[in-house]
């Protein structure tokens, strides 16, 4: 699919894309069990929602069996990296630097992850 015309999901719908993800391909009642854990969110509710995502393209459900079975269309990856793509260039406009400053700022960052930033960092300019 081409990247403007990506359909992006909402925060109710990453939440079962996460657990799909997790998963792999579920029955509803998986995916309402899993969100359940942090938030109430009843059968009927998850199944139209995932119903709207078959809908959007997000989602394909499988009706080969009595219990359909919904899988992700696209590789999480990719999802991932759209969506990393369109917050760099909301928030930050498009300024990977501007992203790692700020979280290598953020209280909420460890040690052990600045490391990791360094790590990866000292990696990526070998390579180059």
């Amino acid at each position: 699919m081409d990247d403007t015309k990506k359909i992006e999901p909402t925060k109710s719908e990453l939440e079962i894309l996460k657990v799909l993800w997790q998963h792999g391909p579920s029955p509803v009642r998986l995916v309402m069990e899993e969100i359940n854990k942090t938030r109430e969110l009843n059968y009927t509710a998850t199944l139209k929602l995932m119903q709207l995502m078959v809908d959007k393209g997000i989602l394909k459900r499988d009706e080969s069996k009595m219990q359909h079975i919904y899988h992700v269309v696209e590789d999480e990856n990719k999802t991932k990296e759209h969506l990393l793509d369109k917050f760099l260039d909301n928030l930050y406009n498009g300024s990977a630097a501007s992203l790692m400053m700020q979280l290598a700022g953020n209280k909420k960052t460890s040690k052990e992850d600045l490391k990791k930033m360094r790590d990866l960092l000292d990696r990526l300019e070998n390579e180059n």
